[in-house]
């Protein structure tokens, strides 16, 4: 083999794995899902949960807190901070959940109460059946 050919050949092959590397992201990126994400449900007992208290779970794979609030009920929130994705923290004594990264508060509702957060805790769709808690 000719050094020419051998240099077009290796050109070719590093050409082609290039643009394959740049082309199969962008078609996953254009292209819809092939399925739907499967919505899972979490199921939880009340007697797990006492008042004033929160129980931390992992719901399609983001981390959130469940809340027996006084006088309220329960809600289920993500523990994910909207500023900078840190896991906020239940405190149970200031009836808040605090970020520890920049001192950011929010409410037992997940609304902002202080800090550089830009929006509220994503909130969970959660209902109460009998003895049982079900996320989802």
């Amino acid at each position: 083999m000719k050094r020419r050919k051998f240099l077009k050949s290796l050109l070719a092959l590093l050409g082609s794995t290039t643009l394959v590397s740049f082309a199969y992201p962008l078609v996953r990126f254009i292209a819809p899902p092939s399925k739907k994400a499967e919505v899972k449900r979490l199921s939880l007992s009340k007697g797990d949960i006492p008042a004033g208290e929160a129980r931390e779970v992992v719901f399609n794979n983001t981390p959130a807190i469940v809340i027996n609030r006084p006088g309220k009920g329960y809600i289920a929130l993500s523990k994910v901070c909207t500023h900078l994705g840190c896991l906020v923290e239940f405190n149970k004594e200031k009836a808040r959940l605090i970020c520890p990264c920049h001192a950011g508060e929010f409410s037992l509702d997940g609304k902002v109460l202080s800090g550089p957060p830009p929006k509220p805790l994503a909130e969970f769709p959660l209902r109460v059946e009998g003895e049982s808690i079900i996320i989802g």
